[in-house]
């Protein structure tokens, strides 16, 4: 593979159209775009972000997502459906990356400047991964992972366990005896709110966001949607009582089958 090929910071996004929660969820319309099509303008915005794709599945319920990828001129790599890791190491591999940047297809209100100051720490230490999530003190829909390619490719080799493959991850947040590990930690702990797309109280609330803040905007900023919802605190209550990581949780129970 040539030197053309290379990327430095490779952020891959990774979107399913079969959520057993919410179906369809990535297409569904929210202000001007798709959830999908948010997600993507939004981390346009990174300042050190060299390149975007999608990684979504070869299941023919991906059809439509690749469909869409190509009317907007994304870059998709469609892999195996359930085991994601391979999907991603397999999506990611084709761009020779340094560093990879993983978001995930539900999180329309990713903050492109919250992303640069992950990548920030990431690159202004001696981590072989850096997140916001580890433990959360961001909203849920703000989560953000920087690793090195190396240390995907060994999760990519060495993971075993079903939880590990469906969720990218987990191998190298697991085993910090071998990885060195650094969390962007927020000023406030707001890891109680809610503004991730996994089901129809989800999409209500990140559609009011969208219709108040959407408008005539490059990107919505953490900030402003702190400020609608201290104007509006009755939006926080429509999805308030949905649990975080409920699809990690559940995995990790089917490990224990």
């Amino acid at each position: 593979m040539g030197q053309e090929n290379k990327v430095k910071i490779l952020c891959v996004v990774q979107a399913r159209n079969s959520s057993t929660r919410l179906p369809g969820k990535v297409l569904m319309p929210l202000g001007d775009r798709t959830d999908i099509g948010q997600v993507f303008n939004q981390i346009s915005y990174s300042k050190f972000i060299s390149k975007a794709i999608l990684a979504t599945s070869i299941d023919k319920s991906d059809d439509k997502l690749a469909t869409w990828s190509k009317d907007n001129e994304i870059e998709c790599f469609r892999g195996n459906l359930d085991d994601v890791l391979d999907r991603y190491y397999q999506a990611a591999k084709l761009h020779e990356p340094d560093i990879v940047v993983r978001i995930t297809g539900d999180c329309p209100l990713i903050d492109p400047e919250i992303v640069d100051k992950v990548i920030a720490l990431f690159l202004n230490n001696n981590f072989d991964y850096v997140s916001n999530v580890n433990p959360p003190t961001f909203p849920d829909g703000l989560d953000t992972e920087v690793f090195t390619f190396k240390a995907l490719e060994e999760s990519w080799n060495n993971a075993k366990l079903n939880s590990d493959r469906e969720h990218v991850t987990p191998y190298i947040r697991n085993n910090s005896h071998i990885y060195n590990i650094g969390n962007l930690v927020n000023e406030v702990d707001l890891s109680k709110q809610r503004w991730t797309l996994d089901n129809k109280e989800d999409y209500l609330f990140l559609t009011k966001v969208y219709d108040l803040l959407g408008k005539d905007k490059s990107y919505i900023k953490y900030t402003e949607v702190l400020s609608l919802l201290d104007e509006n605190p009755g939006f926080r209550k429509i999805n308030s009582h949905l649990k975080r990581n409920e699809g990690y949780i559940k995995s990790i129970l089917n490990d224990e089958l």
